[in-house]
């Protein structure tokens, strides 16, 4: 088999350094994979003055997978260009429409299915002439479709248990798409579907997420409940995310900032950045069985070895290699 071609967007603050050590682990591994690095992000701004450069994105197009660090930070805020901009260019450019963030914790396993390249950060938006601002909340019914097939079809591998959430009581796009998604219900007699409003949802996570397992979701609700659900399960530091589409390649990230008041100090987290790099496995290289070796090597790794942000002492690096040497075993042992 040739090998799998895997490009890494390190991008700003922390990103280089929680990139690398995933890329250890990656090497690591018990498969023939070329990885290459590109400019993104603000560290693409400061060189060739965009976030996501057409050279990046071809590379991105031509790849297995994306392997993503982080993007932003203060340096450039109020800036006529910014690095966000590039990641929302990137979603849309690869059409990753569904992004899967998992959520687990003790006696928590849920995964919320958000839908990505849709809704408020992709309407139309400006503002008028007496000073009112807006932006625009739009779905076709294609789209709420697409991501709703893929929310059922991850929950039959799963529980069988899907819940649909929306604000039908208020938006008409709510409405449209609780009506695509029950329509979708008799493709999948063997998932269980329910509708639930998100406000109320919300307040459950908090109070019970144990009672979840599968839910979907447009894009602006999908990025704050994803948010609540990392908290309630140990924080953003081990949230990870992998982003979908058809035909191109994922896009595989940790759920948390550029945090550049730590960057190059080794106080970084590279959890939720390895836990990216098991779904890359799973969903991009097709490799589940080293996708469990990895998130079992992970969770030895965050017994034995916590970062000092879990109230550790270990460092970015010494993470790392505390993975690698867990995963070492597991490997074996495949």
């Amino acid at each position: 088999m040739a090998a799998r071609k895997i490009v890494c967007l390190p991008g700003d603050g922390i990103g280089p350094e929680v990139t690398a050590e995933a890329v250890r682990v990656l090497e690591a591994l018990p498969l023939e994979v070329e990885v290459s690095e590109h400019p993104f992000g603000g560290a693409a701004i400061d060189a060739v003055g965009e976030p996501l450069p057409a050279e990046t994105l071809e590379a991105c197009r031509g790849a297995d997978a994306v392997l993503l660090g982080a993007v932003g930070g203060p340096k450039w805020d109020g800036g006529a260009v910014r690095p966000e901009q590039g990641l929302i260019g990137l979603r849309k450019e690869l059409d990753v429409y569904a992004n899967l963030r998992p959520a687990l914790g003790e006696g928590v396993d849920l995964l919320i299915v958000r839908e990505l390249v849709g809704g408020l950060y992709y309407g139309a938006r400006g503002t008028r002439e007496d000073g009112t601002v807006f932006d625009t909340c739009e779905y076709h019914p294609d789209q709420v479709e697409r991501v709703a097939r893929r929310a059922f079809e991850l929950a039959r591998s799963r529980s069988g248990r899907l819940l649909s959430v929306d604000k039908a009581n208020v938006m008409e796009t709510s409405r449209m798409w609780r009506r695509v998604v029950s329509s979708l219900a008799s493709d999948y007699p063997e998932v269980e579907l329910r509708h639930g409003l998100v406000d109320s949802v919300g307040m459950q996570l908090v109070v019970d997420p144990y009672s979840f397992d599968t839910l979907v979701m447009e894009n602006t609700f999908g990025d704050i409940l994803s948010d609540v659900a990392a908290g309630v399960t140990g924080g953003l530091g081990l949230a990870s995310s992998a982003s979908l589409g058809d035909r191109n390649p994922g896009i595989f990230e940790p759920v948390h900032g550029s945090a550049p008041d730590i960057a190059g100090t080794g106080a970084a987290n590279p959890t939720a950045m390895l836990r990216s790099l098991a779904l890359l496995l799973e969903h991009g290289l097709g490799e589940p069985r080293l996708a469990r070796s990895l998130e079992a090597a992970v969770t030895r790794a965050l017994d034995s070895s916590p970062t000092i942000d879990l109230g550790g002492l270990a460092t970015t690096s010494e993470f790392g290699s505390a993975v690698l040497e867990a995963l070492e075993a597991e490997v074996v042992a495949l």
